[in-house]
């Protein structure tokens, strides 16, 4: 799975044709790891709760083994460290997830953002840079906040 997994990465930097549905699916789960992990980048700080809300949502949303999630996450956090802008994770994010896949990963990082129990104006502008990128309206950002708020500790 590691090497799957570096390969992904490698196929990310570099040009390369559509690929094989693995690759694809690869692809799209690290870029929605990518932007997860963003969130907690630009806190400055990433502590357990946050880790374990991520894993949540990666869970969640893909049909990963432990080890799965924990590798998807490494690579995930060496791949936001030399990412440049958003535009490849939510290009890649757009061609394969249905509008309710893009909202419930916005409320996701929501939740990310709320793990912690403190928003840091860097998380704020981090998602909603995100969710404009991925066509999700205002409503639908300011439902899936609302939502993840509500379900996030006091």
């Amino acid at each position: 799975m590691l090497k799957t997994l570096k390969d992904l990465f490698d196929s990310l930097t570099q040009p390369t044709p559509a690929g094989n549905a693995a690759q694809r699916a690869h692809a799209v789960q690290l870029a929605a790891a990518v932007l997860l992990v963003e969130v907690v980048r630009f806190d400055g700080k990433a502590d357990e709760v946050e880790r374990a809300a991520m894993v949540g949502a990666l869970r969640s949303r893909f049909a990963l083994a432990d080890d799965e999630v924990d590798r998807l996450l490494e690579l995930a956090h060496s791949t936001s460290q030399t990412a440049y802008d958003y535009q490849r994770f939510t290009g890649s994010l757009n061609d394969h997830f249905t509008q309710p896949e893009k909202i419930s990963l916005v409320e996701a990082m929501w939740q990310v953002a709320y793990a912690d129990a403190h928003l840091d104006a860097n998380e704020n502008q981090t998602i909603s840079k995100v969710a404009g990128l991925l066509h999700v309206t205002h409503g639908e950002y300011i439902a899936a906040k609302l939502r993840a708020k509500e379900a996030s500790p006091p």
